[in-house]
């Protein structure tokens, strides 16, 4: 996420991203939040928005049919259209145009809906009216994100994206610190934890009527270990076509499903024998352990999925 940091001026000037820029017209789609059925042993667990389809791809179309229509409405005025890639602070943006406020689990929460959002910008010359800001603190006392995050990477207000699970398995391409591996679970790409505990999250029939664009329905909640952990680069495009999890390298896959692995294997040691005899199928953990034990021993794989597969000390 270095991209960021070297495109700081241009997140606090728009301008610097549109010459003559003056106003930001913010939007934002809603993918699906609902609860999750407990995961399968032997299964890692996929953030919800990046089940369905790629937002960026379905957002970008619609800001950009939009974008030539104000352009034939306004002539001489300039539209572009941003999801996610352009380094705009788009939290923060939104918050300011009124879409909601950005909560302690550093996520914009819209009153009513909650945050399972995605955001999306148009940056124009044009001078439009501002609309109202909202309440500055949708948490009151609430720290239900912060005490839930597994990996400690929660303050108010703020994240450290050096211990953000979604953070490590999406943008991290390295080594993850083997401290951090049993916090991370069986999430292989994202997480929502923060976002399953926030009471703006909580099923309402209110929730439950906010529209959800078709696009970001359905998709897989999780994907099997084993399977990920043999993926060839042509799996990795099969299985995630069309998705934002493509973002996520083939090495990085492996990586992420190898640490879930050794957690899955871990947490099936330390079951009781009745809980083993109740799922004598669905974690092959004999196997399981034979690919995580090939992966650490083998020379020709990265460091990082190595280390990943390597059994706990």
């Amino acid at each position: 996420m270095a991209w960021m940091e070297r495109n700081v001026q241009v997140r606090v000037d728009h301008r610097l991203l549109l010459e003559g820029a003056r106003s930001v017209l913010c939007v934002a789609d809603r993918y699906p939040g609902m609860p999750d059925a407990p995961t399968a042993p032997g299964q890692g667990r996929v953030a919800r928005y990046a089940r369905g389809r790629d937002y960026h791809r379905h957002m970008k179309k619609r800001l950009h049919a939009l974008c030539d229509g104000f352009s034939a409405e306004h002539q001489g005025q300039c539209f572009r259209a941003c999801v996610d890639t352009a380094p705009i602070l788009e939290r923060d943006t939104a918050a300011a145009a009124g879409l909601g406020a950005v909560g302690k689990n550093t996520m914009l929460i819209q009153e009513g809906v909650g945050s399972w959002l995605l955001l999306g910008e148009i940056v124009t010359t044009a001078l439009i009216e501002p609309t109202g800001v909202p309440p500055s603190d949708p948490c009151g006392t609430c720290t239900r994100c912060i005490d839930a995050c597994p990996t400690d990477a929660l303050t108010p207000f703020a994240l450290d994206a050096s211990k953000c699970i979604s953070a490590l398995t999406i943008e991290h391409r390295g080594v993850i610190d083997a401290n951090l591996h049993e916090a991370m679970g069986d999430w292989i790409f994202g997480c929502d934890i923060c976002q399953e505990v926030c009471p703006h999250n909580q099923p309402t029939q209110r929730t439950s009527d906010a529209a959800v664009h078709d696009a970001y329905r359905g998709g897989a909640p999780s994907l099997e270990l084993l399977a990920v952990l043999q993926w060839g680069e042509a799996d990795r495009i099969q299985a995630l076509a069309g998705t934002s999890a493509t973002r996520a390298t083939l090495d990085m896959w492996r990586r992420n499903a190898a640490i879930a692995g050794r957690n899955a294997l871990c947490e099936h040691s330390s079951s009781s024998p009745s809980e083993a005899q109740a799922h004598p199928s669905e974690l092959p953990s004999e196997v399981l352990a034979e690919a995580l034990d090939a992966l650490a021993a083998d020379g020709r794989e990265p460091e990082m999925i190595r280390q990943a597969a390597s059994p706990r000390r």
